[in-house]
């Protein structure tokens, strides 16, 4: 749900800090393909059928070893690229914008900067979105908060057949909104999960799947997060906002609520509306910035493309929920 890497040991120095820089050292499909096998195999080809290494170097591409296998296959197979008619410098030009830009970038932005149609700028970004999404998250830990959110946009501003029922109203209403929950270690990385409904259950799994036994878990007065006060495994600390606390010896949840201040201000300013579908890939790509806002955009930008396996096809990218998993109708973003 979250992004990360150990990127002290890891990070190469690579010689661009500008896209026209990139663009100059990607010069051609050749230096783009030997730079995608050098980050995800080090020079030891793995086929990604069966994931025998040491793969034969053909003239086409690579060939696995494995007699049961013994089947061909390129860099791209079986990342994000695989299939797509895009030449890879294009696709590198839109890893780096898209994870250099604070507030994300639209569909329509990066294609006329790209050179590419709305549609396939749009189909680009989401598979970028689907990389920056975290394949082995590590566990946060120490003072931890936890807060939630509610995306999407005031009952007033929208169109007489999308309201909710009459006498309905923003806050917390996860019927004319949609629920997302954070949680943050304090000074460290956050983790975000899309929620069809912000209950005890959904809060406690988050909670366990990413947060370390023994954390300080710090909430504000909300009554879903009172389950915490009699935990074995978590101290709970409450400031309660309602009372005028904002800070409770030195505990607050600043924290989490800066973070949903980048996502909303990039939703709003920059993609103005959201499917709810789609949603936690957008979330997946404001929680990968922040957690490497500590490094270099052409740092960010490698740790991106060393994290590229993983396929997702249109198709699946287009297949709208059914109404009995919570969505609503869909939007597009601008």
């Amino acid at each position: 749900m979250y992004y990360i890497c150990n990127h002290k040991a890891t990070i190469m120095t690579i010689p661009f800090n500008t896209i026209p820089e990139l663009l100059d050292f990607f010069k051609d499909e050749k230096k783009c393909q030997e730079y995608l096998a050098h980050q995800r195999w080090a020079g030891n080809p793995t086929c990604p059928f069966c994931g025998t290494d040491h793969a034969y170097t053909t003239n086409r591409g690579y060939k696995c070893r494995n007699k049961e296998c013994h089947r061909k296959f390129s860099v791209t197979v079986g990342t994000v690229y695989e299939n797509s008619k895009v030449p890879l410098r294009i696709w590198f030009a839109a890893v780096y914008i898209c994870t250099s830009s604070k507030k994300g970038i639209s569909s329509l932005q990066a294609g006329r900067q790209l050179g590419i149609t709305q549609k396939t700028a749009w189909f680009v970004l989401h598979r970028v979105r689907e990389m920056l999404r975290a394949k082995a998250p590590n566990m946060l830990k120490n003072s931890v908060q936890i807060d939630e959110t509610y995306i999407g946009g005031k009952e007033a501003n929208k169109h007489a057949n999308k309201r909710g029922k009459k006498g309905t109203t923003g806050g917390r209403n996860s019927e004319i909104k949609t629920p997302v929950i954070g949680i943050v270690e304090t000074g460290g990385n956050v983790a975000v999960k899309v929620s069809q409904f912000v209950s005890k259950s959904s809060v406690k799994e988050l909670i366990l799947q990413n947060v370390e036994k023994g954390s300080i878990m710090v909430t504000d007065g909300y009554a879903m997060y009172a389950y915490l006060k009699n935990s074995k495994e978590f101290t709970h600390v409450v400031v309660d906002h309602s009372k005028g606390e904002y800070i409770k010896g030195g505990f607050h949840t600043n924290g989490i609520e800066n973070f949903w201040s980048l996502l909303k201000r990039g939703i709003i300013g920059i993609f103005h509306q959201v499917s709810p579908w789609h949603l936690q890939r957008y979330c997946d790509e404001f929680a990968a910035r922040y957690n490497t806002r500590k490094i270099t955009d052409s740092q960010r930008f490698e740790l991106s493309i060393r994290n590229s396996a993983g396929r997702l096809t249109y198709s699946q990218l287009i297949a709208v929920p059914t109404i009995k998993e919570g969505y609503k109708e869909p939007g597009e973003e601008i």
